[in-house]
């Protein structure tokens, strides 16, 4: 009896909060799942029968710790995106970019993070084929309805004013001139300390490549000649942006940058406070590429970048990409 207690207990807790998530538009299935499925009996056979008299506790504890992380990630998912209202959502949406593109990237973490559903074509480096119909001849071309923007930076001031008039609500940040002035600083300084990291030594510039070989519909001769043309063309591009920067420690520039963004936070969750803000996304958007390669793992190795990003990660959430164009 006391085991059923528990687990009923258990259930109408996880019940009570699925209520409060549905009416925050979080779903409540994992969460009861997550809650139903480490409550249940082990079936796995035990031997010596000290087990059997620890397994009630043993579960009910598993039980509860299961609520617990569940409900501390239902907490997360209710700031997890912040989503438009349906009449002010494009109906079309494309993005022509480069998977590895910093620009790109950030024009991805701002679509994402206002679940706002778009399709991508991905360019091909070398022969830029894709976007031979535009007279702009760089990435992101971002198509909206018809209607072609350039530039990442103009593409996200514009779709967020978009956003902000057509719903008629201020959206602005509290603190918009430092907003504007960590954006200027992701375009004028981040953006440039990258391509010295990423392309630091020639493995590194392959492995930045790699991503040609599983993204965008080419044939194997374009999939080699663009890894190998591509990462041989970049390393070398690097270093002259290396030389104009003044860059003469490429990591220690990578660890100063991470280090000045999270000076910016000043303690905060967000440059934004509570939210992420469009310097957030910003920023995000341009480390996520490198994130998962020998750069970004050192870079959150060596400062202390990596607790800030985890928390953009929840709160950018999942994709809102949808199928290839």
């Amino acid at each position: 009896m006391k085991r059923i207690s528990r687990i009923v207990a258990v259930c109408r807790a996880v019940e009570g909060a699925a209520v409060v998530s549905q009416s925050r538009n979080v779903s409540r299935q994992p969460l009861f799942q997550a809650a139903l499925y480490t409550t249940g009996a082990s079936t796995s056979p035990r031997s010596d029968h000290r087990f059997s008299c620890n397994k009630l506790s043993a579960n009910t504890v598993a039980g509860t710790m299961s609520f617990s992380v569940a409900a501390s990630s239902l907490a997360q998912e209710v700031h997890a995106k912040e989503p438009v209202q349906q009449k002010v959502r494009p109906e079309d949406v494309v993005l022509y970019q480069y998977e590895a593109c910093p620009f790109c990237n950030k024009i991805k973490a701002f679509l994402d993070y206002y679940d706002l559903p778009y399709k991508v074509v991905e360019v091909n480096p070398i022969s830029k084929k894709e976007i031979k119909w535009s007279e702009y001849k760089k990435v992101p071309i971002l198509m909206v309805d018809g209607e072609q923007m350039v530039d990442s930076s103009d593409i996200i001031d514009r779709l967020y004013q978009r956003i902000q008039s057509e719903a008629k609500i201020d959206i602005r940040s509290d603190n918009a001139e430092e907003e504007k002035k960590w954006r200027g600083w992701v375009d004028n300084h981040l953006v440039h300390v990258l391509s010295p990291n990423i392309y630091r030594s020639t493995s590194e510039a392959l492995e930045s490549f790699d991503y040609i070989t599983s993204h965008g519909n080419f044939s194997f001769t374009e999939r080699i000649v663009a890894k190998y043309a591509g990462a041989a063309a970049m390393y070398f591009v690097s270093k002259k942006l290396k030389k104009k920067h003044n860059i003469t420690d490429e990591r220690a520039a990578l660890y100063d940058a991470a280090e000045a963004w999270v000076d910016a936070l000043k303690g905060r969750d967000f440059l934004g406070g509570s939210k992420p803000n469009l310097a957030d996304l910003s920023v995000f958007g341009v480390l996520r590429p490198i994130r998962y390669l020998k750069s970004g793992k050192d870079m959150v190795e060596h400062t202390l970048i990596g607790d800030w990003y985890s928390r953009m990660e929840n709160a950018v959430g999942v994709s809102s990409r949808r199928v290839q164009a």
